[in-house]
């Protein structure tokens, strides 16, 4: 399981709906319905919010809209919590954006950013580069042209080494 802190611009067609179908587990990890990888170290950083679900949910929106750009049809329905709400009248909603009401206006409830390291970003995007040569060749020269790479809009960098969880080895050693 890899939930990259990566944005999902930096990923590749398999990465992209790679890291949707394993979000998706992670979801249903977080939500109880199923017992495995409930140990998985990739989960510590969404189990430690004050809702899970919701940043679970965050995390997959901005997934669906990367898709979106690229063409590519993710199932919106497949998320538990999409937080949102009626800019218009203000309440907060459970319902799916695409499911509110006709001329309802929908954005986003702000979903507390996780912090994530520095050097964790950096080992990703060490471990993304190494996939993209391999897989991806002309999406490895584009990223290879980038001074560094963005977070995911979830994501909050702060200063620090490799997170405590992360079990990938670095592809540089």
């Amino acid at each position: 399981m890899r939930l990259w802190s990566l944005h999902p611009r930096h990923l590749d067609r398999q990465g992209l709906t790679g890291c949707w179908r394993e979000t998706l587990l992670a979801q249903a990890v977080l939500a109880g319905r199923t017992r495995g990888y409930r140990s998985h170290p990739q989960l510590e950083r969404f189990r430690a919010q004050a809702d899970p679900l919701d940043s679970i949910g965050e995390y997959l929106e901005v997934l669906a809209e990367e898709a979106a750009t690229r063409g590519y049809r993710f199932d919106r329905s497949r998320i538990d919590r999409r937080p949102a709400r009626s800019v218009k009248d203000g309440a907060a909603s459970g319902e799916a954006a695409h499911g509110a009401s006709a001329g309802a206006v929908v954005s986003r409830v702000e979903v507390p950013r996780i912090p994530v390291t520095s050097g964790q970003l950096d080992l990703e995007w060490r471990h993304l580069l190494h996939k993209l040569e391999e897989r991806s060749p002309e999406r490895w020269e584009r990223a290879n042209s980038l001074a560094g790479p963005t977070a995911h809009p979830l994501f909050e960098v702060v200063p620090g080494p490799v997170e405590s969880w992360e079990r990938a080895e670095d592809p540089q050693r």
